[in-house]
């Protein structure tokens, strides 16, 4: 699904943000990004979610390198990939079941087809009574779930997701690991950035771990099916 090839990237000449970073993420696999701030873990997202290229070395993603291809062909390929900002990033003058539609309606799904999908998206996770909310009346965790629901509409082959539960009680971080785990569950591959070491453990999957712009891979201590299978049926 993706690899990357001793790849570099920085802003300033003569500073790399990271260094000669390699690593493999495996079809519907389930990794957390960490390490402290400054580490490059921001920068690393946005070589996956294609925002950036790198100053050296190769990624594949999708069975080519992307780290290569033409400007033109890069919308097709970030169609492919789901990304949950740390700041949201909803449009404060749509609803909730608008922000969430807007990913269909670009991609041309008439009306019918896309009101059933998003209604049903939304329910799943806990908003059916928010759905014509606007931006400005949702909390921040009612706001993360609308994120997460519009990066994940079109079924992404990949889900990035950075800080999500960095604006939300402990409860509701559990909460939304559970969305992301039942999501890995049906097959989408995902990648998670988190300082919360407390629930990186809870969850127990494997970590790319950034220091000083290098990176470390450190196995996970358990499935994160076990993490579902402990929540008692917990639902957002």
């Amino acid at each position: 699904m993706v690899e990357f090839r001793n790849v570099r990237m920085g802003y300033n000449k003569g500073h790399d943000v990271l260094k000669d970073i390699s690593f493999k993420l495996e079809p519907g696999s389930m990794h957390f990004l960490t390490g402290p701030s400054g580490a490059g873990k921001t920068s690393l997202l946005k070589l996956l979610y294609l925002a950036h290229r790198p100053l050296s070395g190769e990624i594949f993603m999708f069975g080519r390198d992307v780290a290569k291809a033409d400007r033109q062909d890069l919308p097709k390929l970030r169609r492919r990939i789901g990304v949950v900002f740390q700041d949201f990033r909803l449009l404060d003058h749509m609803s909730a079941i608008d922000n969430v539609a807007l990913p269909l309606r670009i991609a041309g799904g008439t009306g019918a087809q896309i009101v059933e999908h998003v209604e049903e998206l939304l329910a799943w996770v806990g908003l059916e009574k928010r759905m014509q909310a606007y931006p400005n009346a949702l909390s921040g965790g009612e706001k993360q779930r609308v994120a997460i629901a519009r990066a994940v509409i079109r079924r992404p082959d990949i889900l990035l997701a950075d800080e999500p539960t960095g604006n939300v009680d402990p409860d509701m971080a559990e909460r939304l690991m559970y969305l992301f785990v039942e999501l890995n569950k049906l097959g989408t591959t995902i990648v998670i950035a988190t300082h919360d070491n407390a629930l990186v453990e809870k969850i127990g999957a494997p970590r790319l771990h950034l220091e000083k712009g290098e990176l470390n891979y450190l196995p996970g201590t358990k499935s994160p099916a076990e993490f579902l299978n402990n929540k008692g049926g917990i639902r957002p």
